[in-house]
């Protein structure tokens, strides 16, 4: 089936050097799986692909063991092909984003269900010693030769077994990178400059685009979420950086809707019109966690603080 073309801010065939501010700069994103570099961060990502940034997305696992979330794809040769689809949509999606990506290569470890929950699939990337799982981003890192890396936090934003290995493959890789002795057959050392964690959901922004939407007068479809909502105010203020992205937040809606098994155009991720979002909340939100360079906070730029790279 054809595809519609793509809106891509930032990109015309007559794109100069001098449009590209950021030409020279090397972006990271270290997901778990197909359909996290559209629902975590994607918005700042389209950002820094129009300002010239090179942005690659690792992508750990081919989320072989996912749940097929929208109905209209939940069909018998859909399941049957699972792995070929999603796939596909992570090819789709990164062509939206403008970005490169690999795949670490490992298998999904699904989401355990149950109580007690069973346990996790032999050979799956939770499972995979974090030497060998590590080794492999390491080897990626040092051939991208990124300044900014990000992923998840220790919880692993929510906590799927993926999401939390991602974490832990991440950490140790950054840490590892630049070490000569660590992996020695693994690429030239390369050393990030600083690593960041993503804070998708915070109950200030949720809150937020909560009572933006009753004061349109328009049903919220956080009522619920916000009520059984834990408070942790400790938690909320880690973010040291929001990243202003609201004008790419159609490109982030398209490269959401790629991942057709996994997002229903019906669902809660379009429940609040975008021009709400865009007034209430225009930035994504971030944690530095590690860095080698010094930058005065609250940051407003990932790469705040890094000299420009020379050509």
């Amino acid at each position: 089936m054809p595809q519609p073309p793509v809106d891509r801010p930032g990109e015309t065939s007559g794109d100069t050097p001098g449009d590209k501010p950021r030409a020279g700069y090397r972006l990271m994103h270290v997901h778990a799986h197909p359909d996290d570099e559209s629902s975590k961060g994607a918005a700042s990502t389209a950002k820094y692909v129009a300002e010239g940034v090179d942005v690659h997305v690792v992508t750990c696992t081919g989320g072989e063991r996912g749940s097929v979330l929208n109905p209209k794809m939940d069909r018998p040769e859909v399941w049957e092909n699972i792995t070929e689809i999603r796939r596909e949509e992570m090819h789709r999606a990164r062509d939206i984003l403008g970005i490169r990506q690999d795949w670490l290569g490992f298998v999904d470890s699904g989401w355990p269900e149950g109580d007690p929950k069973p346990p996790l699939p032999e050979g799956c990337f939770a499972l995979v010693p974090l030497e060998e799982s590590a080794e492999r981003l390491v080897r990626l890192i040092r051939e991208f030769r990124p300044h900014v890396v990000t992923t998840y936090d220790e919880r692993g934003g929510y906590p799927h077994p993926d999401h939390i290995r991602c974490h832990e493959v991440t950490v140790a890789a950054y840490a590892a990178a630049g070490d000569p002795t660590m992996y020695p057959d693994a690429g030239e050392p390369w050393q990030p400059m600083k690593l960041y964690y993503h804070h998708g959901w915070s109950w200030a922004k949720t809150n937020a685009l909560h009572e933006a939407m009753l004061a349109h007068g328009l049903e919220s479809p956080y009522t619920e979420r916000l009520e059984k909502w834990e408070r942790e105010p400790d938690w909320d203020d880690r973010i040291t950086t929001r990243v202003p992205c609201g004008d790419y937040f159609g490109v982030r809606d398209q490269a959401l809707l790629a991942h057709a098994t996994q997002i229903d155009p019906d669902g809660m991720w379009f429940a609040i019109p975008r021009e709400i979002q865009q007034r209430t909340w225009p930035t994504e939100d971030y944690e530095l966690v590690e860095s080698t360079v010094e930058s005065e906070r609250p940051e407003d730029d990932l790469f705040a603080g890094i000299p420009t790279p020379a050509p």
